[in-house]
């Protein structure tokens, strides 16, 4: 794994030979570094160096504490759709991406506050601010002192890295691929801060920014920007015009395999993995990795199995168009056709309905990763309805009033028109629905939701092909 950290040094990568391409600008920025120092000492937060640094430390002590649990008892993430484009195209603007841009771009937390007003609740902005500038000379004395030198060697290597490696090449190679257009006079930032003695790292991409955290000791860096890359890719495949997005959902809705639906939900990570993890870092080592890929096992074999066909695009210099798309159905199609059957992959894109809030937790307790997830409750007529409009896998807890939410589920779904239940036994129901979703219909009395699940769905998946065990390569954040 691999990573990088920037002094208070910004560098340009603009050579004449670089003159038409985006230019590249890599920075670190103190503000957003110690609010992610401040987020990795939550009590929310497995333990990390930040937290083992802390701990350590003869900062922990009541007033820190204090203000760490003032920290998390904020609310600074917000969201906006965009309802023009189809449902999980693209994502919702999100006030905590906003907050961070305005940590990188600002002069001085003073700076910061001011950018920031109207984002969140003034209230909480203050707060935040005050906090930040509390820990401020925290985060520069255990974490920031101790790894400057060794940062600042990191940050000439990669810089030059950057440069003999062409990465901007590899920008514009995602922007074609996705078929999304950017403005050159707008510069793409590299974000780093640095992480002493990690076992893994986070990396993310937003607006005009990618930001990771690199290891101190780290020399190389064909992983990190790999990993890197993934992450843009995503932004890339964010900021598609409408007009391709559209293309690519009636691509998709136009298919008709069985497996056009849970591919199109597949897709975002399946194509960042494959370009990043797989093209990117195989590109700048001159071999293609291996191992894993992918920390998620549907995503990892994915993204191998249609590597052929993302490196063939990327030769033609061609973007994607509905014979990619129905390529990549295929693929999943002959290959993983299994995986319509089963809980890890179904529970990924989930709308979890319910009597009982307390599934909510258990369902995610027990499938934690999501790429797309909505929760209600009560089981009622009217959340019943929205339900149905949302081509996700259908999850639904029936624990009170049994046999009216039966029926009112049997009236909503053609394909239940025929289907014989016993309100008064426990049961997990399954169905394929015409959106081409799973319906999975609980009827709980004392047997624990994941069990009834577990005992339904098991036995369908077991022949699913290529169950490679996925261990940890990329963290999400």
């Amino acid at each position: 794994m691999k990573y990088i950290f920037f002094g208070v040094i910004l560098i340009f990568f603009g050579k004449a030979t670089l003159a038409q391409q985006p230019k590249f600008e890599v920075k670190f920025s103190e503000p957003l570094a110690v609010f992610i120092f401040v987020q990795n000492l939550s009590a929310h937060y497995p333990d990390n160096p930040f937290k083992n640094a802390f701990t350590t430390s003869a900062y922990n002590e009541a007033k820190y504490k204090n203000l760490i649990l003032r920290f998390d008892s904020l609310t600074f993430n917000y969201a906006y759709e965009f309802p023009t484009f189809p449902i999980g195209s693209k994502m919702p603007g999100l006030t905590d991406r906003l907050l961070k841009k305005n940590l990188i771009d600002c002069g001085s937390l003073e700076d910061f506050k001011i950018r920031s007003l109207g984002l969140i609740p003034n209230s909480e902005l203050l707060e935040l601010t005050a906090i930040l500038e509390e820990f401020s000379p925290v985060y520069r004395e255990l974490i920031y002192m101790p790894n400057k030198n060794k940062f600042n060697q990191q940050l000439k290597s990669l810089s030059a890295y950057i440069i003999s490696k062409n990465i901007p090449a590899y920008f514009e190679m995602g922007l074609r691929f996705y078929g999304t257009t950017w403005d050159n006079s707008i510069p793409f930032e590299i974000v780093l801060y640095p992480l002493p003695n990690p076992k893994g790292f986070t990396a993310e991409a937003f607006i005009n920014n990618a930001v990771s955290a690199i290891p101190t000791g780290e020399k190389e860096f064909d992983g990190v920007l790999g990993i890197m890359l993934h992450e843009i890719f995503h932004m890339i495949y964010n900021e598609q015009p409408l007009k391709m997005k559209q293309d690519i959902s009636r691509w998709f809705r136009a298919n008709p395999s069985r497996c056009s639906n849970y591919a199109y939900w597949l897709m975002n990570e399946a194509f960042a993995t494959a370009l990043g993890n797989g093209y990117v870092y195989g590109s700048l080592s001159g071999k293609v990795d291996t191992g894993v890929w992918y920390n998620q096992k549907y995503i990892n074999l994915m993204a191998k199995k249609m590597y052929p066909l993302v490196t063939e695009y990327i030769g033609k210099k061609e973007p994607i168009d509905q014979d990619f798309i129905n390529s990549y159905i295929k693929i999943y199609e002959d290959n993983y056709s299994g995986w319509l059957n089963e809980l890890g992959n179904l529970l990924t894109y989930r709308y979890v309905l319910t009597d009982d809030d307390r599934d909510f937790d258990m369902i995610g307790h027990n499938y934690p990763y999501t790429s797309y997830a909505e929760e209600d409750e009560p089981v009622t007529g009217m959340t019943i309805e929205k339900m149905s409009h949302i081509p996700i896998t259908k999850l639904v807890i029936v624990s009170k009033t049994h046999q009216a939410e039966l029926e009112m589920l049997k009236r909503s779904f053609a394909e239940l028109m025929k289907w014989q239940y016993e309100p008064d036994k426990e049961f997990a129901y399954h169905v394929f629905l015409k959106d081409k979703t799973q319906l999975i219909i609980i009827n709980r009395f004392a047997t624990s939701t994941i069990d009834l699940l577990n005992k339904t769905f098991w036995s369908d998946s077991s022949n699913i092909p290529d169950r490679e065990k996925s261990t940890g390569k990329l963290k999400r954040p």
